[in-house]
């Protein structure tokens, strides 16, 4: 049985630099889907992402291991298997809190499978388990063992270092160690959030200047919708005079009308926010949601251009139309002209006819 998955988010993927371990470096140009995987074989817990055909994260998760959350959306962890941090950047707090939570769970469960190797091992092997708690008596006897004092002559006596005193300063370098592995973790959580805040600031400003540019390029659309409503309106114009239908045409001219309101006030609309955007202090998170929403309200105002487009291009479809059935409608009086013609002449040669009978 292969592995299965137990957990999937969206997330974009980043690695600590291996030349300055300071630095993020990007591993994924998108959001990819990062999961956690159970391998019931070898009851071995991993986090894998696939980035195309290629592998960004293949972590096996190891008691030792710590998640930690270094901003409301970014986390990390370290693998020294891999001698590597990664660093996850989601879109929510809530899923940065979800996956955080689902770390801890399959932390707890992959110490609890290694206990119970453990356990399966002195059990198959019970001359190590025997053996293992009188290496561990001889070791504790020893540790509390006095001083070795040992004397060379008449007032020479020196003090060795004890096994004990060794033991101290192994701790205590342990310690040391630990310290100075916690500061520069504290310190790589701080550049991760500094780039965390670097890269959402860039990315703001980038929403305004595309934002910016939009509204131009809208003004420009906009300028164009009125010169074609125009060119529209004296159509309709033309066509009510020459077939004396003003109704059909009076509704596709208050349609072109009304989009071409509703086009003005999202126009208005957008130029409002845009103003709001560039007036609110530049708080990283509140301009961050901000963003996403002016995203969808621009991906909404497409839309609705699109249909403004569907709508102009039905109201030219109708200008054919009655195009169409002027033309029909000049065949038909030609026709009935020719008609009345004919008959005006057989009224003539009838008219003829007549005088002539008078006159015998």
């Amino acid at each position: 049985m292969g592995e299965q998955p137990i957990f999937s988010a969206r997330a974009h993927v980043f690695q600590i630099d291996p030349a300055t371990k300071r630095n993020w470096l990007p591993a994924s140009k998108h959001a990819v889907t990062v999961s956690f995987f159970y391998d019931a074989s070898r009851s071995v817990y991993r986090i894998i992402s696939v980035g195309g055909t290629k592998a960004i994260i293949n972590s096996t998760i190891t008691p030792n291991m710590t998640f930690t959350k270094t901003s409301q959306k970014f986390g990390q962890w370290a693998d020294s298997r891999a001698n590597t941090v990664y660093g996850l950047g989601f879109s929510t707090e809530q899923q940065l809190q979800q996956f955080a939570e689902q770390f801890k769970e399959v932390k707890e469960a992959a110490r609890l499978a290694r206990e119970k190797s453990q356990e399966r091992f002195e059990l198959a092997n019970p001359a190590l388990s025997i053996a293992a708690p009188q290496l561990s008596q001889e070791l504790s006897e020893e540790r509390h063992s006095p001083p070795l004092l040992t004397v060379n002559g008449p007032g020479e006596e020196k003090l060795f270092r004890s096994k004990s005193a060794e033991v101290e300063l192994t701790a205590e370098k342990e310690r040391v160690k630990k310290m100075l592995s916690e500061g520069s973790m504290c310190e790589i959580n701080l550049e991760a959030e500094l780039f965390t805040l670097q890269d959402s600031n860039a990315k703001l400003v980038e929403a305004l200047e595309e934002a910016n540019s939009s509204v131009d390029e809208w003004k420009k659309q906009l300028a164009e919708y009125q010169e074609e409503t125009d060119r529209l309106r004296d159509q309709v114009e033309d066509l009510e005079a020459q077939l004396g239908h003003p109704a059909a045409a009076q509704t596709g001219r208050e349609e072109l009308n009304r989009s071409l309101e509703e086009l003005e006030a999202l126009l208005s609309a957008r130029d409002q926010e845009i103003h709001n955007l560039q007036s609110k202090k530049t708080d990283v998170s509140e301009l961050e949601r901000e963003r996403e929403d002016a995203t969808q309200r621009l991906q909404d105002l497409e839309r609705r251009n699109t249909e403004l487009e569907d709508r102009v291009q039905s109201a030219e479809t109708t200008l054919a139309s009655s195009r169409e059935e002027r033309e029909q409608a000049e065949v038909e009086v030609l026709r009935i002209i020719e008609a009345l013609d004919v008959k005006i002449c057989d009224l003539k040669d009838l008219r003829q006819s007549l005088e002539k009978l008078v006159d015998k």
